[in-house]
Parts: structure tokens; sequence; C-alpha cells
């Protein structure tokens, strides 16, 4: 199934590359960057941990899991009051049971601008109002998401401590916060404050160590000589093109290539 959280750098669009395919494993498929979660929804795997820093994030795939008719129906109370001043004043709000928690991440994700999340520096969700006005979408399936995620550990907490679990068996796939601006595209500023080039250093070091263990790891990064650069020595990456969707309008949104790893 295709993933009901648009995400910045999501990649529902490598599933669709002929080139594109996933080592075989018997272990746990195990991702430490979730956001969207589009590989780990297409693959559907029988034994998964799942794990993000954005609590928020998390705490929606949790409600999925174990209460998604509530959540259902109250992102419906959702779609009834859409407006902008309800945007606005929904996006202060903030709700006391995690179904409606839940309902409001999904609610923002969906109207806000170009599906980004972005807090301020108290925490606060402050990305504008967007031009989609549809809430509840005809391809929801969140029955099936709740079956899906129900074989999933969700974690919240920094990606070094869940590579260090792989082990023999397991499958790694890893898509961090880029922090190279590649091919002129402007990603970077979206993520420079929260991965940076010291923890692209850490997450080297991790996948080497993931590696020693015996597990598979498929990385995407920045294709950037930096980035190849920092992985010399453990392989060479296949470069794959994808459109670029982070410019505000369509017309000024560029293909660019990214850096596809498998070890």
């Amino acid at each position: 199934m295709k993933p009901f959280i648009k995400w910045a750098g999501g990649k529902r669009w490598l599933l669709n590359d002929p080139s594109f395919g996933l080592p075989e494993f018997s272990g746990r498929y195990i991702e430490p960057f979730l956001g969207g979660g589009a590989i780990f929804f297409h693959l559907a795997p029988p034994n998964a941990i799942l794990s993000d820093v954005n609590e928020r994030l998390i705490a929606t795939y949790r409600s999925i899991r174990d209460e998604w008719q509530l959540v259902q129906a109250s992102l419906a109370e959702f779609q009834e009051r859409h407006s902008k001043e309800f945007y606005y004043e929904e996006r202060c709000r903030q709700h006391s049971s995690s179904h409606h928690r839940a309902a409001q991440f999904l609610y923002l994700n969906r109207t806000c601008f170009n599906g980004l999340y972005r807090e301020n520096l108290k925490g606060q969700f402050n990305v504008p109002l967007g031009t989609k006005t549809q809430v509840t979408l005809l391809d929801d399936d969140f029955e099936m998401a709740s079956k899906i995620l129900s074989r999933a550990d969700l974690r919240t907490g920094d990606f070094e401590a869940i590579v260090a679990e792989a082990i023999e068996g397991d499958l790694l796939f890893l898509d961090p916060p880029y922090t190279t601006a590649h091919n002129c595209n402007g990603f970077v500023k979206y993520n420079q404050k929260i991965f940076t080039w010291e923890d692209q250093k850490r997450l080297m070091e991790a996948i080497r160590g993931a590696i020693q263990r015996g597990a598979r790891v498929v990385l995407t990064n920045a294709d950037h000589n930096s980035i190849h650069e920092l992985y010399v020595e453990l392989g060479a990456p296949k470069v794959v093109s994808r459109p670029s969707v982070i410019s505000g309008t369509v017309s000024s949104r560029r293909g660019t290539t990214e850096a596809l790893f498998i070890f």
C-alpha cells in the first residue's frame, strides 16, 4: 500500500525506478528514519523496527495501529470543518486524546504548504496553509495500515542505537535527511539544523558496524562528492534520477539525482 503521510524526501518515487531492488533478507526490516514509510508499507514485512526522531510522527503511527477507527472518524470531522481560519486555529490547538492528536497531525500534513513538517524554536508546528483542501482521501486504508503496523516495533530516538541492533539476516533501510545542497536543489535548508555533517559521519560508522555484523544495508543519500568520499571504503553508489518536489511552484521544480548504496 502507499504511505498515508506525505514527507519531504519520501521514497515512493524510488519504487517506480526499474533499476531499484532490495536485497533478500530473512530477519527484521529496520528503518531508523521512517518519515512517510514508503518502502516499509510497500514491503509490509512480518517483523520490523521503525524509528524516527519526530515524536509526533511516531505517535501518529501508533494511533493508526491501535485505534485507526477513532482517527478516521476524527479526520472526517476535520474535513467538514476545513477552512483557512480553522487551519490556523487547529495549528495552535492542543488535543488531550491520542486519536485527536493523530488526526490533527494528518490534517495539517495534508493541508499545509507542500506537506512539509517544520517547527519553530518552541517546538510548535508553523508551516502555512497550502492549496490542497482534501483531508480524507479515497485511497485511505487505515485498517490495512493498522494491520501492517501491528507487526512493527515503533520507537523514537537517535538512529545510532537502532542501527546497532541490526545483525545477520536483518535489512537496514536508511534514508537520512540530506546535509548537502546537491544539484543546487536547496533541499539542505530544511534539514541542516536537524542532521549535521557530524551525524553523517556517525551514520557511516554505524553502517560499517552493521555490515560487519552481517546485516544487509540500503542507503539513500545526496549525490555529492562529499558523500561519495565518505563511503569510499564501503563501496560506490548507484546514481538514480528523481523529480524534485520541494519547490513551492511546479514550474521551478527540476529533476535531480540521488546516491543509492547497497551493502
